[in-house]
């Protein structure tokens, strides 16, 4: 007499039990992982216009809108997940706000907000806005 080979019906039930929790467990970190990814262009794109108001206390201007940063911002804002960047505030404080794009799992209401504070040449950044709270940035 032949052995018969195979799985039962419970063992099946079982490992597919279990494969769909770990799936239910996966998929929002790998969700927020992608999100995370997709807000870091719109934290990078703000790198060339910190390192030009940094520049710009260097050589010590003292008015932010002489600062030059128009061309850089056109630039900025040019990427895919990047709605808007502004520049505001003063030299001894400038701000720099960049809003994420309707795209990808993010939304306006996702900001990136860099508070400088000048002193002797230098420009210390705090990071802040909605993508702190939010685990983005």
């Amino acid at each position: 007499m032949k052995k018969q080979q195979g799985f039962t019906l419970i063992e099946l039930m079982i490992v597919v039990a279990i494969v769909g929790i770990l799936a239910a467990i996966a998929l929002p970190a790998y969700q927020n992982y992608t999100k995370k990814s997709r807000f870091a262009e719109v934290v990078a794109s703000t790198g060339a216009i910190k390192t030009q108001i940094e520049v710009c206390t260097q050589t010590g201007e003292t008015v932010l809108a002489s600062c030059a940063t128009g061309p850089l911002i056109a630039g900025a804002t040019g990427a895919q997940y990047v709605n808007g960047i502004t520049v505001t505030g003063s030299m001894t404080a400038p701000v720099i706000t960049a809003t994420a794009a309707n795209a990808g799992g993010l939304s306006t209401s996702d900001q990136y907000i860099l508070t400088g504070a000048a002193s002797a040449g230098a420009v210390t950044w705090t990071k802040g806005g909605s993508c702190v709270a939010n685990n983005l940035c």
